[in-house]
């Protein structure tokens, strides 16, 4: 997954103009993204994707493996994930609340 489509989280709560529903969504949002990456290396360490000896799709397949895992880890997440967008989310809205 792509770091730079991390939603953005600009203008800071501190600030006081934001709705706090708009920025608990928007720290949801980030936090989901973040487990699917987690979720996206530990299929890759498990060898999700990668080309079987014989019968393999060969370098199309291997050049878009990468694509296959961070689509399946997106959706692991949307299902309820591992728990960890939870904890991340908790953690923001805690440090975010001063």
């Amino acid at each position: 997954m792509n770091i730079d489509s991390t939603p953005s989280l600009s203008p800071s709560p501190r600030t006081g103009g934001d709705d706090p529903d708009l920025r608990a969504a928007q720290l949801m949002k980030v936090a989901q993204t973040l487990e699917a990456q987690f979720l996206s290396e530990m299929l890759k360490s498990a060898g999700v994707g990668q080309t079987p000896g014989t019968f393999g799709g060969g370098a199309g397949e291997d050049q878009f493996a990468s694509f296959l895992r961070d689509e399946q880890a997106k959706q692991m997440t949307e299902a309820g994930g591992i728990g960890l967008a939870q904890a991340l989310f908790e953690s923001m809205m805690a440090k975010s609340d001063g």
